[in-house]
């Protein structure tokens, strides 16, 4: 989840069948991947990328997936590095943001998080989703 505009790194754009604009805009390693994991999922027919949660009292944030699914249910996913998870901030940011899909019908709701450190050790890569 990210303030509307968000400009802190550099946006990656990648057209992607799937998308619903054509181009897939992602700020962060597990936001790229992920994004790739929707595009291969059989089960997603469309997602879109940083979708504004309008009319949050906190301000203007984004969620950073939200896909329809092939029954036409949504799913919505929060890509959140595993240092940050125990930060206040994050905690109430991803908690408005599950209360907003909820209170829109929205029942798969989810964080993504990179992996431990002692995965990547195990398997000699880098973090990933």
């Amino acid at each position: 989840m990210k303030p509307k505009g968000y400009k802190r790194t550099r946006c990656e754009k990648r057209t992607m069948s799937k998308c619903a604009d054509g181009v897939a805009r992602t700020y962060n390693a597990i936001e790229s991947k992920y994004a790739e994991k929707l595009q291969e999922n059989p089960d997603v027919k469309e997602f879109r990328c940083q979708v504004l949660l309008e009319g949050l009292e906190m301000g203007d944030y984004c969620s950073d997936f939200v896909a329809t699914k092939a029954d036409g249910d949504l799913m919505v996913r929060e890509c959140v590095f595993r240092k940050n998870l125990t930060k206040p901030m994050t905690a109430k940011l991803l908690d408005e943001s599950r209360n907003y899909w909820i209170r829109r019908g929205v029942t798969d709701w989810g964080i993504v998080v990179d992996k431990k450190k002692e995965e990547e050790d195990a398997n000699g890569e880098e973090p990933t989703s």
